[in-house]
Parts: C-alpha cells; structure tokens; sequence
C-alpha cells in the first residue's frame, strides 16, 4: 500500500514507519511529540495531523540508487493526502541534491527541505506539528462562517524551503508566495516576473539558484 488513507493522526501526535524505531530520529522526537509506530505505512515515513505526511530521504538512500524516485514517485501518482519531502544534503549525498530538487520540485510539484542530519529532521517535524496545534486552536475559537473568509496564513514548510534560497528572508519568501502561489510556479517564473516581485538583484540570485 501506498500509505493508509483513512489514518487520522490526533494533534501532537506523530505515526512514525516500524523502520525507524530506534533511530536516532525517533529518539529526539520522543518526549517532544507523541511518537507512535505502525507497521502499515508503506511508502510514507511518517504521518502527521492534518493529512500530511513526510517521506525521508537519508544519505544512504540517495547513495544506494534510483529506489527512492520510485517510492516518491508512487506515493504521488497514487496518494491525495500532501506529501513533504525531508532529504539528507551531506558532503556525500550533495552531488545527488540537484537531481532530487528537479525531480521532487518540478516534475512533482512536491516541497522539499534538506537538512543537515537526522537531528534537524526532527526539529522540522517538531515544528510542523506545532504548526498544526496552533491552526487548530486559531480555527476552533473563530466564527465557522467568518473563518472561510480569511487568508490562511503561508505554511511553514513552504516558507522554510524559500528562505534556503540565497537573500531570500521571511519577508521576500513572503512576497514570492504570495505572487506566484506556489513553489512549483515561482521555479517557472522568469527573471523579469521574479524583478517585479523582489528588485533586480534578489530576482538575479533566485533564478540563478
């Protein structure tokens, strides 16, 4: 299975895939969410509230081969539920980045974030999960029929794979999503379409990048 669909995971939980107990990753998300461990996930590392759900890609999985396209490619073709792709960028996995960016970025649509280690995977679920609490807690106390009118505000993860472009901060992050909306449109937007949003030469360092 491509993952369980009808999983719902309770605020400040996270169900983590059977192959990650005990790992180092497993051990700085205990004590700081409620880590619970399945063995049906299939293709998806772990499922967080609000219908997203993180596929890992560590160093050794971009050293051994092709196999984690396929899993993301599956988890894509076959899955409606928002999928975020976390990957290992070390000294030995770098050479592989530019093609995984490609492949998860453009072709995919999907958001990618790379991270040093395993210990900043966790700070990145850590904070999406606190991301879903405070939503959840904003929703409950706001009027149902005014709630549906206001802008949702940009997600961090979104937010968080802008700002690992060069000179781009919060603020200019902010700008490019909101004139392109996506990721996936702001790696198609040309030099004259990012200028508009940002000035010469921050449009310069994003489409170089």
């Amino acid at each position: 299975p491509v993952t369980a669909g009808s999983i719902v995971v309770p605020l400040g939980h996270v169900i983590g895939n059977e192959k990650w107990r005990g790992s180092e990753l497993a051990q700085r998300l205990q004590g700081k969410v409620r880590l619970i461990f399945e063995d049906g996930l299939g293709l998806v590392d772990f499922h967080l509230p609000n219908r997203t759900c993180i596929l890992l890609i560590s160093e050794a999985d971009l050293v051994a081969g092709d196999e984690f396209k396929r899993r993301l490619v599956k988890f894509r073709n076959a899955s409606s539920l928002r999928g975020i792709v976390i990957v290992e960028k070390t000294p030995i996995s770098d050479q592989y980045y530019l093609g995984v960016q490609k492949l998860v970025v453009l072709e995919l649509g999907m958001v990618l974030l790379p991270v040093a280690n395993q210990g900043e995977a966790s700070q990145l679920i850590i904070q999406l999960v606190s991301f879903c609490v405070r939503e959840q807690s904003r929703d409950r106390g706001s009027n149902p029929f005014v709630g549906r009118q206001r802008a949702r505000p940009a997600e961090p993860a979104v937010l968080q794979a802008l700002q690992r472009i060069p000179g781009v901060g919060r603020t200019k992050a902010l700008l490019l999503l909101q004139r392109f909306g996506s990721i996936h449109r702001l790696c198609n937007a040309d030099s004259r379409e990012l200028e508009q949003a940002v000035g010469q030469t921050g449009a310069q360092q994003i489409y170089t990048f």
